[in-house]
């Protein structure tokens, strides 16, 4: 019978582990504090009274056990880390996008996020996550299609995804005549099935309205309304005036819910007008679920004031590097946030207006895979208020870039064989958005290994891409960039374009691979050594690669990075395989290097006996 809002004292516990609040009475919202408890691994506060936005947990990288079923919290899926074993969000008032990072959570055993209003695809991934057992998604408004030789953990005892929009045909796997797993699927669109579903039309409907109710069947209730008004009227006269003042408040209140705009998520989701195809495409990631996940302060301007206290005036000790691009320091704003900043000097008097353009597209650069830009100050001239020096400010990444990880023969400050399928994983991600997340497209980004920094979780970001800001200061007389931002293609009309950045990609992988720095006059001789080793046996594969990762790398995993790394350094750019199949196959060699529990789990060729190693996904066209 606890009641009442939480502590914020609960960081004066810095060794919990367990905190179990469930079934009392707390309501309001969950404190800060609970984000530096990063030795907690079981947190339930299931059956309460909470609200609001959940702290960012992701700091919490022992997390195991996250239940926070039968309370209000939301609309936002909270930011996690991705070691989660249980995760049970059940009944609350959850309404966004589910997060991509969820289907790479591999340790997964229960996800149970019914009964909320979940919006856009629903991942299909999470059917074959390696440890999943108990999957329930009913009750939200997830759409995509399902496909009948869609892939299923073996493991999986329970499906729940009913009530949905989801449309196709039931999986086989979920359809086997076995008596250890529950399969629930009614009141969604699919074709052929023994459960009660809805015609294919109404999916459509709801998936474009998410929930709104068209102005036609308005206009219907409201005329019913009249007419039954008008039946009372002649019937009870003296209650007429009181029905009729009744009916012209409802009146009122009823106009001015139309005249207020539905909420930012409701109107995203009703513009984007989904096709059936990307409605129908497993892979396709939504765009609040891409902005949804990047967990910044949203973008501002910035004072002059704050610039110069960030870096103590500019000192010494912040100072970072220097090229063409102008100088970079090292920051620390008030709420503690540390930062990067970019001070450019203008060599001609441009007016804010002239940059407004470019500040609103940079504003979109906001991704998990992308060192994103937080914001912008302008410092002007008294005279004439013309932009003297712009400063730009970006998200602090404090592990420095991926070069510096591979081993180049220095094995004591190395990324893990998993690691680096992880970092090449984020650099893909990263490189999507930057082709398909954000309109117009941004191609030919020039990346080397140099441009991927990892942050304090070894998160993979990308430091140097097409910023428009930099890029049209460039043709303004700045010069080249070399540490900064880089001139790119935007969105031009160019076949194949966004293959150069997937042959890029490729460098990057053979790197990592290979563990050293490799210069562009060798690359085809060791992309040759590659496609060569594919084909011989495991020694001979194990024998080319970085020494440091040789003994905990899966043969199946590295063969598939193999794969990889060779078809996207193909010569002709129209036989190199999209960034969405480089990723897809990515994330296949993840989850077999992850199934694999050590040699005694192996087979006698190095691959692991588990279904897993028979789902090999190709490339397409």
């Amino acid at each position: 019978m606890f009641s009442g809002h939480l502590p914020e004292w609960l960081d004066s516990f810095p060794a919990l582990a367990v905190l179990s609040l469930k079934n009392n009475l707390f309501n309001g919202s969950l404190p800060d504090s609970l984000s530096s408890l990063e030795t907690m691994r079981i947190l339930s506060l299931s059956h309460n009274n909470f609200y609001g936005s959940v702290p960012d947990l992701r700091r919490l990288t022992n997390l195991q056990v996250l239940e926070m079923d039968n309370n209000a919290f939301g609309p936002q899926f909270p930011l996690l880390g991705d070691k989660l074993v249980t995760l049970v969000l059940r009944n609350n008032k959850f309404r966004s996008s589910i997060p991509g990072e969820v289907s790479s959570y591999y340790q997964l055993e229960r996800l149970d996020i019914s009964a909320n209003t979940f919006v856009g695809p629903f991942q299909l991934e999470l059917l074959s996550l390696p440890s999943i057992a108990y999957l329930n998604i009913s009750g939200n408004k997830l759409t995509g299609m399902l496909f009948e030789n869609l892939s299923c953990s073996p493991g999986l005892e329970a499906v729940d995804l009913s009530s949905n929009l989801l449309t196709g045909t039931l999986p086989k796997c979920l359809m086997s005549n076995t008596n250890d797993r529950t399969v629930l699927y009614d009141r969604n669109c699919l074709e052929e099935t023994n459960q009660n579903q809805h015609a294919p039309p109404f999916c459509h409907t709801e998936a474009i309205a998410v929930g709104i109710v068209p102005e036609g069947k308005k206009h219907k209730r409201v005329s019913k309304a009249v007419l039954s008004i008008g039946i009372v009227c002649v019937t009870f006269g003296g209650i007429a005036i009181v029905a009729l003042i009744f009916f012209i408040i409802r009146r009122v209140n009823f106009k001015t819910k139309i005249k207020s705009p539905p909420t930012k998520l409701i109107s995203e989701n009703a513009a984007s007008g989904y096709t059936s195809k990307l409605l129908s495409d497993a892979r396709y990631i939504s765009q609040n679920m891409k902005f949804g996940t990047v967990g910044l302060p949203p973008y501002r301007a910035f004072s002059l004031d704050e610039i110069v206290a960030a870096t103590s005036n500019f000192d010494t000790a912040s100072f970072m590097g220097e090229g063409s691009q102008g100088k970079l320091h090292r920051g620390q704003l008030k709420d503690g946030v540390l930062v990067a900043i970019r001070s450019v000097k203008m060599t001609k008097s441009y007016s804010t207006q002239d940059f407004m353009h470019n500040i609103e597209l940079i504003s979109k650069y906001r991704h998990r895979h992308l060192v994103s830009v937080l914001g912008h100050c302008f410092e002007c001239y008294l005279d004439d208020s013309s932009v003297s020096s712009i400063f730009i400010v970006f998200e602090y990444v404090p592990n420095g870039t991926l070069k510096s990880w591979i081993s180049d023969g220095h094995y004591r400050k190395s990324l893990t064989w998993t690691q680096r399928i992880e970092a090449a994983i984020g650099v893909a991600k990263g490189i999507q958005f930057l082709h398909t997340g954000i309109v117009p497209g941004v191609y030919s980004n020039n990346l080397k290994i140099t441009d991927v920094l990892l942050d304090q979780n070894f998160t993979a970001k990308i430091s140097s891409y097409g910023l428009p800001l930099l890029s049209n200061m460039g043709k303004v007389g700045q010069g080249n960039h070399s540490s900064g931002f880089k001139s790119s293609s935007i969105n031009k009309s160019v076949k194949n374009e966004d293959k150069s950045d997937v042959y890029d990609f490729g460098v990057i992988l053979l790197e990592l691979i290979l563990g050293r720095t490799i210069k562009s006059r060798n690359v085809k001789t060791l992309k040759d050594l590659l496609q060569a080793s594919i084909t011989a046996d495991g020694e001979a594969r194990r024998s080319i690669i970085d020494p440091a990762v040789r003994k905990a790398c899966l043969d199946q995993s590295l063969k598939t990075m193999m794969e990889i790394c060779v078809r996207c350094l193909v010569k002709e750019p129209a036989e190199r395989p999209s960034i969405e199949d480089v990723l897809w196959n990515l994330q296949f060699a993840a989850q077999v290097q992850d199934a694999w529990r050590g040699d005694s789990l192996s087979s006698s060729d190095g691959s692991p006996i588990s279904p897993l190693a028979s789902r090999r996904m190709a490339f397409h066209h």
